[in-house]
């Protein structure tokens, strides 16, 4: 964070410095009281503090707020500011400190690809821009503002993700981070529990184009449900990337031993692209990226020879030696119907020849959707075909069901636990076995398995 004195916080928010130094200099941000996790924080609240001691480590502290403390009640070590209205002073402080940096901002969204892509726009810049960016995948609604004050006065360069969990959400986003540049990876079906619909969800996807306003959008030229989003009326510049009618064009995609090759057709010229990391999707993440810094500013043959050097981040498809001499493909970082479908395609191509067993978790934030999300996850397991087919979880054993129905020719098994599923494994894998294990984040049966399963060093 670019360090701000109270006298100015004082002025920015029109407030009355009740009590505490003027010359003061805040360097942290918070408004939630979890979030204070350092001296020098202004702390935006209308809750009265009453147990001062919990948060009296962080001394000095500021508080900006519409609560009337008595001069008494207010500890030393605690500047108060009073402002008439503590959310109208909040927007007044996140807008005043996003317009002092007049610097490339990226905001990216979509159902599957949003961390890797981030990633890679931040490794491609790294060696010629300070860049910040999204820690992981910290992107909900309560890390904007930390996200925001992650810029500093040395930062040339930020991208965000801008996650979707309800309408609105990239809009918030948009409120901090005013970008220059918006991404849409791809839409699939995801967080159907409030944006109630497909549809719901495509608008509140689209809301990127909103919050880019002129600036530019780049887009996924070959996604089905990106192709929904009403265009006409955007003012801004659009890149598109893919396989067919793209700005950043892609032929000659194969699998090599240690990640992806593909050549990209750029304003009349091509270039070689190699990438680590397996799958068709983690081209279309490398083509967003450098279609992203190249609207920056670096040009296309430096920044594919950084991108060369990027690495994925653990249980993204991730390849390492499994029990019993097998190949374990780790993809329990998150798990939609989008990405199961990447990960199938992955187990198939790297699996050729060898017997090739799916061990699959529930897909999460669904709501009344959960039944008809897993059937269409069913259709994409029988689309891809296994040779065994493993589910975890009550909601999970509706795809199985589903594939059975379909027709899928595997040995299909539905376990409620781990347990039962890590003993099926040990009798039924060996050298010439392909797992891979496919959940989410916060599913503790999924990574207890996937620990379980890891026998070795990562192969690629």
């Amino acid at each position: 964070m670019k360090p701000i004195p109270v006298s100015a916080v004082v002025e920015i928010v029109s407030g009355e410095l009740i009590k505490g130094s003027a010359d003061l200099v805040i360097e942290h941000g918070a408004y939630r009281l979890k979030q204070i996790k350092h001296k020098r924080t202004i702390f935006f609240t209308n809750t009265k503090i009453v147990n001062w001691q919990s948060v009296a480590a962080f001394f000095p502290l500021v508080i900006v707020t519409e609560w009337s403390y008595r001069l008494r009640e207010i500890p030393d070590g605690v500047t108060v500011v009073k402002v008439e209205n503590m959310t109208n002073a909040y927007w007044q402080f996140v807008e005043y400190y996003r317009r002092q940096f007049n610097i490339p901002i990226v905001a990216i969204t979509g159902t599957a690809g949003k961390t890797t892509t981030k990633d890679m726009v931040k490794h491609i810049l790294s060696n010629d821009y300070e860049v910040v960016a999204t820690h992981l995948s910290n992107n909900s609604r309560t890390e904007l503002l930390q996200n925001l004050l992650r810029i500093s006065e040395t930062t040339e360069a930020a991208v965000f993700e801008t996650a979707v969990g309800a309408p609105g959400d990239v809009l918030g986003a948009g409120r901090y981070f005013q970008p220059s540049i918006g991404v849409i990876t791809n839409i699939g079906s995801h967080h159907l529990n409030y944006c109630k619909t497909q549809e719901g969800y495509i608008e509140a996807k689209a809301e990127m184009l909103q919050i880019v306003g002129k600036g530019t959008l780049i887009i996924n030229a070959d996604d089905a449900n990106t192709k929904k989003i009403n265009l006409r009326a955007f003012q801004g510049k659009i890149i598109r990337f893919g396989k067919h009618n793209a700005d950043f064009l892609v032929s000659s995609i194969t699998y090599t031993e240690r990640g992806m090759r593909f050549i990209l057709h750029h304003q009349n010229k091509q270039y070689v692209v190699k990438i680590p990391g397996y799958g068709e999707h983690q081209v279309y993440n490398a083509l967003a990226a450098l279609a992203v810094v190249h609207e920056i500013g670096m040009p296309l043959h430096k920044a594919i020879a950084q991108l060369a050097t990027f690495r994925k981040l653990n249980k993204q498809l991730q390849i390492l030696k499994g029990i019993n001499g097998s190949m374990l493909i780790d993809d329990t970082w998150s798990i939609t119907t989008t990405s199961l479908d990447a990960a199938l395609h992955v187990l198939n191509k790297l699996g050729q020849g060898k017997k090739k067993i799916a061990v699959i978790g529930t897909i999460t934030d669904l709501g009344s959707w959960g039944y008809s999300i897993h059937k269409q996850a069913g259709e994409i397991i029988y689309k891809h075909g296994v040779d065994v087919l493993i589910t975890i979880g009550e909601h999970a054993s509706i795809m199985a069901s589903k594939a059975q129905q379909l027709g899928l020719e595997a040995d299909i098994y539905s376990f409620k636990n781990n347990m039962l599923a890590r003993s099926l494994l040990k009798k039924i894998v060996d050298s010439n076995t392909i797992i891979l294990i496919k959940g989410d984040m916060y599913s503790e049966a999924i990574h207890e398995l996937a620990a379980q399963l890891r026998r070795g060093e990562e192969l690629a």
